[in-house]
């Protein structure tokens, strides 16, 4: 299996090769390298026939994943049909960082935030602002922990936060708080060069979640999302902070609906402000609770800007942790299913938010409040 760096790839003829990215669609909606067609990993172990079908045999077949890693495990597999292939060293973090170290232009930060209160204000601004206002997410003499996982939604929502503030309608504080559960460099210079283009100064603490989740077997993603939950409330705390801020949208919030139905069988929700049970006096708020995914990628795409999608260190496919811990196949299985339902009716993605605000418990055969089972029968 041979390797290949980014400063070969960009001496290279375009026409002479083919580029593509094994990272699954999941991964591919957080950004790629440009020109990549998408052949997912899992396809050429399942059906490697049908992709090597896909490629042009008449080319260099180079090959990229998150970090270099599983490339090299498709390389050797290719390589033995006897295809010319190569593996991007570093992977698509490699890129990332080469992005990082080139974009050194002054103005970026004044360019971003001219862009949230023109282009994007009525896309991103103000359903940020309806969402903070409908559900009381933020109240005088507030201090904030903005909680920032180095993706696209907590970097926007950190901006938000920022231009809201400038509102000054409501006098609270900010905190820009970074976990670090024991990023490699790499993924750390990556949050830290996006924070500091972006303006937003972080205040970045220690953990050791992902050598505690590594010796799990079962459901690490639910561990590690509790565990980062756990640290980032009792760090707020001892900055003197009442709140903590996650970066949860729309999307996250109807599939969440859909996945307790069809995968829990239960209904529920993200709550848009949580008290916590093991924080006295702390609260959770999600401020992009009314803020569409598309949109936020519009914003992304608009600016150039290129974020993680999960720096966890012990497996190449995890998207960014979910409180629930659902992996990320099942979060693009729901929404993919979402996608198909809206060809037949535009309605579909309003009609799931809106079903856990009509609730009628006259017509709902049990129910639990507060840990406690109420039955239709008891007041039959």
């Amino acid at each position: 299996m041979r390797e290949i760096t980014l400063i070969q790839l960009k001496e290279k003829n375009p026409s002479e090769y083919m580029l593509v990215d094994i990272r699954d669609e999941g991964s591919t909606l957080y950004g790629g390298i440009p020109g990549a067609i998408n052949i997912p990993a899992a396809m050429f172990e399942e059906d490697l026939e049908g992709s090597i079908s896909k490629l042009d045999a008449e080319k260099d077949i180079i090959l990229y994943c998150q970090r270099g890693e599983k490339s090299q495990e498709i390389a050797e597999l290719l390589e033995g049909r006897g295809i010319n292939c190569f593996s991007l060293a570093g992977g698509y973090n490699a890129f990332l960082l080469e992005i990082m170290d080139e974009a050194e232009n002054e103005n970026y930060q004044e360019e971003v935030e001219v862009s949230i209160r023109k282009k994007f204000h009525k896309s991103l601004f103000s359903p940020f602002a309806k969402a903070c206002k409908t559900y009381e997410l933020i109240q005088e003499g507030d201090h904030i922990a903005v909680c920032i996982s180095g993706g696209k939604d907590s970097m926007l929502m950190a901006k938000l936060f920022q231009e809201i503030q400038r509102h000054r309608q409501v006098s609270f504080e900010l905190t820009f708080l970074v976990m670090d559960p024991g990023y490699n460099a790499e993924n750390r210079k990556l949050i830290e060069s996006n924070a500091k283009r972006l303006g937003i100064p972080v205040t970045i603490f220690g953990s050791t979640i992902f050598d505690a989740v590594d010796t799990v077997d079962k459901n690490p993603c639910y561990l590690c999302a509790r565990m980062r939950r756990g640290y980032l409330y009792s760090k707020a705390k001892e900055l003197g902070c009442n709140k903590i801020a996650l970066g949860h949208h729309y999307d996250d919030v109807i599939e969440t609906i859909l996945m307790g139905m069809l995968h829990g069988g239960q209904i529920q929700t993200m709550m848009p402000k949580l008290h916590s049970t093991n924080f006295e006096g702390m609260e959770l708020i999600r401020p992009l609770y009314l803020v569409r995914e598309a949109d936020i990628c519009k914003w992304r795409d608009y600016n150039d800007l290129h974020f993680l999608q999960c720096a966890c260190h012990f497996t190449e496919t995890c998207s960014t942790c979910h409180e629930d811990g659902t992996t990320s196949s099942k979060r693009l299985e729901t929404k993919k299913l979402i996608a198909k339902l809206k060809e037949s009716n535009p309605y579909i993605e309003g009609n799931i938010f809106k079903s856990v605000e009509n609730v009628n418990l006259d017509t709902v055969i049990e129910y639990k409040q507060k840990g406690v089972r109420h039955n239709f029968l008891d007041n039959y």
